[in-house]
């Protein structure tokens, strides 16, 4: 079956249902945020140590409080259930999370843009230059692009495997994958945009993908220890980060956006 945005704002609307209700006299407050002006002093939700924690922090000097949840879902569902007051995300996983909740709406105004990458360990550079090639050639021959466009837009194009043979065994991306549409679990498996761009580079440098779900402040880690050869779940390169691990040119561009109450 054919994944479409449509099935990825089905997925999470489902999860979301799921702890859309608050203790018994309890009740959810009206919304407050009607921009980035309005967020000076409010409770700000963001999964930790992404973009959306690293920009949100600067408003606890003008008396925000920022909630940090280790996966993104968990922070919309706090907002459902009047804990925070807003939640900054990336937009394509915010377009999923508001699709299918009629009490979530997306600002018009974006709240900072910013570029996905690769994370490689230093330790590698010959792997780093290797996916480098491979990701040209996927912009080149227009295959990156019908793989975001599929997800995205809901064209018909969905990447196939066909490589049989894994000569330089196996390649292990790290992941989060509560991130859709770049990284989401269907039918028992890990899916998204990220997944295929992964394969499709496997497949070019003769690797055997395999992916590991967990918490998205490991994956750096896990790529600077070892423990993994690649991280992939909508990453943006920082300062903080090219610390501890390089990255490859990157693959997308991205918005961050925030998300409110929609009365």
């Amino acid at each position: 079956m054919k994944t479409t945005a449509k099935t990825v704002s089905l997925i999470l609307a489902a999860v979301l249902c799921a702890c859309t209700f608050v203790a018994c006299g309890e009740s959810v407050p009206a919304n407050s945020v009607f921009s980035i002006d309005d967020l000076p002093g409010k409770t700000i939700g963001v999964q930790e140590n992404t973009t959306g924690d690293i920009f949100a922090s600067d408003y606890e000097a003008e008396g925000s409080t920022i909630e940090r949840y280790s996966k993104g879902p968990d922070a919309v569902q706090a907002l459902k259930q009047g804990k925070v007051d807003c939640v900054i995300i990336d937009n394509e996983p915010a377009k999923a999370f508001v699709e299918g909740n009629d009490d979530l709406t997306i600002l018009e105004e974006p709240f900072t843009v910013e570029e996905y990458a690769i994370a490689i360990s230093k330790d590698q550079p010959e792997l780093l230059e290797a996916v480098n090639g491979a990701l040209q050639t996927l912009i080149d021959d227009g295959t990156l692009g019908n793989i975001i466009d599929g997800y995205i837009s809901g064209t018909d194009y969905k990447y196939e495997s066909t490589a049989t043979e894994h000569p330089n065994g196996q390649l292990v991306m790290a992941t989060e994958a509560s991130f859709p549409p770049y990284e989401y679990y269907e039918n028992s498996a890990i899916t998204g945009i990220d997944a295929d761009v992964a394969q499709a580079i496997c497949d070019m440098l003769g690797y055997e993908l395999v992916i590991e779900d967990m918490d998205f402040n490991a994956i750096i880690t896990a790529v600077q220890s070892g423990k993994a050869d690649i991280g992939m779940a909508g990453i943006t390169i920082t300062e903080d980060r090219l610390e501890n691990v390089n990255f490859t040119t990157p693959y997308t561009t991205a918005t961050q956006v925030i998300i409110v109450r929609a009365k």
